[in-house]
Parts: C-alpha cells; structure tokens; sequence
C-alpha cells in the first residue's frame, strides 16, 4: 500500500509541477487543464489517504499513516513555493537545500517514516527513517538537476530555477562576476546564447569542485543514516547501493550537450 501511496503522490506533484513550469498542456493527455487538474487534486491527495485507511492497514497505524500525507503535501507545497518565489540574488546554498528538503525530501522521508510506522518501530527509529528519506531526497534531486543538463533540455535554466549547481556558482564566482551570473540567469529565460554562456559558467572547474565536495559530503550523510539504522543485511545493502546510484557526479567540465546518460529506474 505505500508504494501505491508514493506512485499516487508522485504522479500528482510531476503534474503540478509541469502546471508550475507552464507545460500542463502536454502532460495532460485527453484531458484538459482543468479536468487534469481536478483529477490531479482527487488522485494525489484523496487517494492516498483512502489507501492508507484500507482495512488492510492495521487501525492504530491509520491516524499516523494519514497524517504523513498531509504532512508531505504541506511541506512538498512550502518546498515548490521557496523554488518558485526564489530570489536568486540571495541565493545560498543552505537556502536551496532548504527548498530540495521539501521538493524531493518530502516524499521520501514520507515513504520511510510511514513503513517504520507500518513496522510498529519507535519514535526515535521513525525520525531516522525520516531523517534518511530527507537526505535521500537531496540526492535525488541533485541527480535530476545533473541528468537535465546532460539531456541538454535546460529546463531549469528555462524556468529560472535556482539550483544548487547556480547556488556553487555563485558562492564560486568573483566580486564582479556574481552580477553577470544574475544577468545570465534572467536573460536564459528567454535565449538559447545565454543557457549556453550560463551552462558553461556553471560547468567551470571551481564551480564543480565544490558541488561534488558537496555531493559526497550528501551522501556520506546519508550512507552514515543507514549504518545507525543497521537491520537486515541484505535489505540495508540494497539501500546502500540505491544511494550510490542516486549520487553519481555526472558534470565534468565543459559537458554541456546530452551524451550517455544513465537510465532512470
């Protein structure tokens, strides 16, 4: 029943988030907006709580079970609205690890709590389960940040979205040049040259050492999460596995066109 949870909610945000972005139309299929919409709000939130209320979950885990959907939904909201209202001339790096905690911590973190839960563990081991969804969640986001420029969509440069990658550049980048990163990420809305000259400042060596310095230190982090969980050694090898798949550093310097990219699973 949580995987059936996680398919539902996913499904709902990537359509609400492709509403955000402005491409609703083409993800839609035969429905329109509004009916999409509508079908979307019934899909990703009602349904969830329907499937976690199923007599086949035991009564006492029902209440919580329910109360990490809305608590995903709530904090998956905050998280897209830090992206959207982002100000991107005083962005830090703690400040888009805030925003990637409720856009792809959420869900995660909602999944691993709701089966320790399920699981009848403690409190505490329920937090470290959610602690480890949140940090898998980072790292998740990261690959799909990697994976956009690699594909060559530069859908984020379109949407003016600041990413961690933007958020190194700045940190990275001289007195006088942070104005002209800023100058570039406004005009990428809008034109291909200037994706291009952004793609490549974000793609100069300095800039990447210090994101896959971070890279690493994320999934340390979360590698760290896992040994304090400890539990069955096959099934704790298996999520070690999932977070080194989840953390590949994909850029190298210069790289900017799509070329072999690794499947999504």
């Amino acid at each position: 029943p949580l995987a059936v949870v996680s398919d539902l909610w996913w499904t709902a945000a990537c359509y609400l988030d492709d509403l955000a972005d402005g491409q609703a139309a083409s993800a839609a299929g035969n429905l329109d907006e509004s009916e999409a919409l509508l079908a979307t709000v019934i899909g990703g939130t009602m349904l969830p709580l329907l499937v976690v209320q199923s007599p086949r979950i035991p009564e006492a885990a029902r209440g919580p079970l329910s109360a990490e959907v809305v608590r995903c939904w709530i904090s998956a909201t905050e998280g897209q609205l830090r992206d959207l209202r982002a100000d991107v001339g005083a962005a830090t790096r703690d400040a888009v690890v805030a925003a990637y905690l409720g856009k792809s911590g959420a869900p995660f973190s909602m999944v691993t709590a709701m089966a320790a839960e399920l699981a009848g563990r403690t409190d505490e081991r329920v937090e470290l389960w959610r602690e480890f969804g949140n940090a898998f969640g980072i790292l998740w986001q990261v690959f799909n940040d990697q994976h956009d420029i690699l594909t060559g969509r530069n859908e984020d440069l379109a949407n003016g979205t600041v990413t961690y990658l933007l958020a190194c550049a700045l940190d990275s980048a001289a007195p006088g040049g942070v104005d002209e990163v800023l100058r570039l990420h406004a005009d990428a809305r809008r034109s291909p040259e200037a994706r291009a000259a952004l793609t490549a400042v974000l793609l100069a060596p300095d800039v990447l050492r210090q994101y896959e310095e971070d890279l690493i230190r994320f999934r340390d982090g979360a590698h760290g999460l896992l040994d304090k969980l400890g539990g069955d050694a096959a099934h704790l090898s298996l999520l070690h596995d999932l977070v080194d798949l989840a953390s590949p550093m994909l850029l190298r310097p210069e790289e900017a066109v799509a070329g072999a990219v690794p499947a999504r699973d």
